[in-house]
């Protein structure tokens, strides 16, 4: 296997073939901020977000570290005033049009973790005007006035799912996230895989408590590794747990499904807790021929 050599903020080590310098960082222990990227399996980088920039000794311009691959001898500093600077700017600037971080969707998104490791939850710029939220979908909740449009959950749903629902939509500052034809969620083709659910980093689009147009908590006491018992082909999954009550379900990165669910793998714990309705229950009654 090809080993290439080169620096990073100080250090010689080594790249595989293929590698981008965010992943060598990160396996050394030197997580670099992202935000549209996903190491999740299926999910190519984009760069778009440039939180993840990093400068590249003899180069005029920042390189983002998660598309960018690295070359025999380069130098890399990932923590220069340079690199760390570009950093905190990015996120100054995606924090100034998000709802404050007490009064989010959720304040323990990928979002404001990394607002939080980079010190910069305030900004001295001005909001931008934000959409309206949407809440016509029984399992999710959109939530535009939180999107950096940063493409995870296009990318989640054309590329990983192929569903192809998901796309951005008009031009300059009036581009959004569009469901089909800029429809509402819920009349969409979507088939509520909620894979872009699952890759939104800031709260954009979030699940719904079962039985209910509240936002599922994603503050969680605890996490319960298990596998969907809808079907045998066994995909794994992890139960994010409040108590005795499911919050809401993500995939796993097993075999047989690389961290992606269906719709009942996602929402069909649901089931604990709405009752069925009259008309279901004496349709479950009845003999399969009926």
């Amino acid at each position: 296997m090809t080993r290439i050599q080169f620096e990073l903020d100080g250090k010689q080590v080594e790249a595989n073939a293929g590698e981008t310098i965010w992943q060598v960082a990160k396996r050394g222990g030197r997580e670099i901020p992202h935000l549209c990227y996903s190491p999740e399996p299926d999910y190519r980088a984009d760069g778009n977000c440039r939180a993840c920039m990093v400068e590249i000794e003899g180069e005029r311009v920042l390189a983002a570290s998660c598309k960018r691959t690295p070359s025999v001898g380069m130098k890399v500093k990932s923590e220069s005033p340079r690199a760390t600077a570009a950093q905190k700017m990015v996120m100054e600037l995606l924090v100034a049009d998000q709802p404050a971080r007490a009064t989010s969707h959720d304040p323990d998104s990928k979002f404001w973790n990394w607002a939080e490791k980079v010190e910069v939850t305030e900004s001295r710029f001005p909001a931008a005007e934000r959409w309206q939220g949407d809440s016509s979908h029984p399992a999710m909740s959109v939530n535009l006035d939180a999107c950096i449009q940063c493409g995870l959950c296009v990318r989640a749903c054309r590329e990983v799912q192929v569903n192809d629902v998901i796309g951005m939509a008009y031009r300059s500052h009036e581009s959004k996230i569009v469901f089909d034809f800029d429809d509402p969620m819920g009349d969409s083709t979507c088939v509520a895989c909620g894979e872009c659910v699952q890759a939104c980093p800031t709260g954009a689009l979030m699940p719904k408590r079962p039985g209910s147009d509240a936002i599922a908590s994603r503050a969680t006491e605890r996490q319960v590794d298990s596998l969907c018992p809808f079907c045998g082909v066994g995909c794994q999954l992890t139960y994010h747990v409040n108590g005795n009550r499911i919050e809401y379900v993500e995939g796993r990165d097993g075999p047989a499904n690389h961290g992606r669910l269906c719709v009942k793998g996602r929402f069909g714990f649901c089931l604990l807790y709405t009752s069925p309705s009259p008309r279901d229950r004496t349709r479950s009654r009845m003999p399969s021929s009926a």
